[in-house]
């Protein structure tokens, strides 16, 4: 009886070495869903590109990149997440736009890796892994901490992106004097910059000024009211830094407005969100120095520079997400002994990509960022 147990023992334990043996050569499959049609083709096929060149930088025969074709709609989202499904995938690259995880909940046995930012109401089985309001909010708060920066006036544009913001305010608990919803329309906003600055007081405060210069008898009065007259207002403002939660030309037009209230960036800190070094914030000298979070520019340079090498054009941006994702995959299911379960993104883990430091944790992705300044012509790192 005994010998008989021990030769059961030793089959199970035979079985159980095969299924693990099994296990590591099973091919590691990720879907990848992006629009390979229609009008954001390009966009889709820049990803998939960047993906590739990734599974060749791993250099590893079990991972396999299953592309699909989502056409940017959230039904044939769904369907071919699907049909993914039906072929062993449990994670899945994608989808790149918001509107397209509509249906995605329905799927809880998969995970998707969102190429979105946006964080607020996506189906639980959706992880956005784009560069959220959180990961930039906080290293705009570390970024006080390194300037000594204590009176910041937070300007929210009024549109969807606020929640986001909002929300990012309150889970980082950055340090801030004020907070301002201003209107994306430029005729609206001059006037609503002008009343935050206290523009027309201090622009009264140098009439009465020189009014009351040109009343007295002070000897150098007519020195003092040349001075003054060069000046656009007197009187100081109560903010050192300003915190511009926009991009591309609603950007500047909250700077020029700025300016046109005689608060500029030599006067008090430019801070804005992450700008992926946009080329036209450099000829835009009124606005610099200008802060801002990003990704690391160093690593983005030798990206761009490699997939022009293969590819002879250049990456969209979002490819470089997609790029680091794709190893972050690798490095979780590695770190999990190639077992694929829903516990890989919930455990808590660092990963050092090529855009910098992914934090993973309960099914969230945040980044930590580096820091840039914009300014006489050129990107400078800060941190």
């Amino acid at each position: 009886m005994k010998k008989i147990i021990q030769f059961i023992i030793f089959i199970l334990i035979g079985l159980m070495l095969n299924i693990n043996q099994l296990s590591a050569n099973e091919k590691i499959k990720i879907g990848l869903i992006v629009p390979l049609s229609g009008e954001y083709k390009s966009i889709g096929i820049s990803i998939l590109k960047a993906t590739r060149l990734a599974i060749n930088k791993i250099d590893d025969n079990k991972i396999e990149i299953i592309p699909r074709d989502t056409k940017s709609d959230p039904e044939t989202t769904l369907k071919v997440s699907k049909e993914l499904q039906e072929m062993g995938v449990k994670i899945i690259i994608g989808p790149v736009f918001n509107k397209n995880l509509v249906y995605l909940g329905e799927l809880n046995e998969l995970t998707f890796l969102s190429l979105s930012n946006t964080n607020t109401n996506n189906p639980k089985n959706v992880i956005s892994a784009g560069i959220n309001a959180i990961s930039q909010i906080r290293a705009i708060k570390k970024f006080q901490e390194y300037k000594n920066i204590e009176r910041s006036i937070l300007l929210i544009p009024n549109s969807k992106f606020r929640t986001e913001i909002e929300d990012a305010v309150v889970k980082t608990k950055i340090k801030l004097k004020d907070k301002f919803i201003y209107d994306t329309d430029p005729t609206i906003l001059t006037s609503q910059i002008e009343k935050l600055t206290r523009y027309p007081q201090r622009k009264q405060n140098l009439k009465d000024e020189i009014k009351r210069l040109e009343n007295s008898d002070d000897t150098n009065k007519e020195k003092k009211i040349s001075r003054l007259k060069k000046r656009d207002t007197l009187g100081g403002i109560n903010f050192d830094s300003v915190i511009i939660a926009d991009f591309d030309e609603s950007l500047k037009s909250v700077t020029t407005s700025l300016l046109y209230t005689d608060v500029s960036s030599k006067r008090v800190n430019y801070i804005t969100l992450n700008q992926w070094f946009d080329e036209s914030i450099l000829k835009e000298k009124n606005l610099q120095p200008i802060y801002f979070p990003s990704i690391n520019k160093e690593n983005y340079n030798i990206f761009v520079s490699e997939y022009f090498k293969i590819h002879e054009e250049y990456p969209n941006q979002v490819s470089f997400l997609s790029f680091d994702l794709v190893g972050l995959v690798y490095f979780l299911v590695y770190k999990n002994d190639f077992i694929v379960d829903d516990k890989i993104f919930y455990k808590k883990n660092k990963f050092k990509g090529k855009m910098g430091v992914f934090e993973i944790s309960r099914n969230n992705i945040s980044h930590i960022l580096n820091f840039y300044v914009a300014e006489n012509n050129k990107f400078k790192k800060i941190f």
